[in-house]
């Protein structure tokens, strides 16, 4: 499964990139932390997943998500935020976000629905 990780914070993103990468199956594809630089980076890693951040250093998540969704790539979005409001879920979720998760408490639950999807896509190869 491919990763590719949005988010602006070098701290948490050196945090989730070791996430990503100690879970079987999954390969960090490439990072961005800004709206523009994802949108072009997805486009070009094509990956199966992509970790994103609402406030990023440009732009916003919901703008990244909004242009995979006029493109034909068949990307999952889990988003990761400091900013769990129902506002924000429910655009997400609109947008078609499979997962959403507060970074100070959901950090696990985000790495077992990565290690899930991982694990999954590992046995429809079999």
């Amino acid at each position: 499964m491919k990763v590719f990780l949005v988010e602006d914070s070098t701290h948490l993103r050196t945090r989730l990139q070791a996430m990503i990468e100690a879970i079987p199956g999954a390969t960090l594809v490439g990072h961005a932390s800004g709206a523009s630089e994802a949108i072009r980076e997805i486009a070009a890693c094509k990956p199966d997943v992509v970790v994103l951040d609402i406030h990023l250093a440009e732009g916003n998540g919901f703008d990244v998500m909004r242009a995979a969704g006029k493109s034909a790539l068949k990307t999952a979005f889990y988003v990761l935020t400091n900013h769990p409001m129902a506002g924000y879920r429910m655009t997400a979720e609109r947008l078609g976000a499979l997962g959403f998760f507060d970074k100070s408490s959901e950090f696990t639950a985000l790495r077992d629905a990565l290690a899930d999807r991982a694990a999954a896509a590992e046995s429809e190869k079999s």
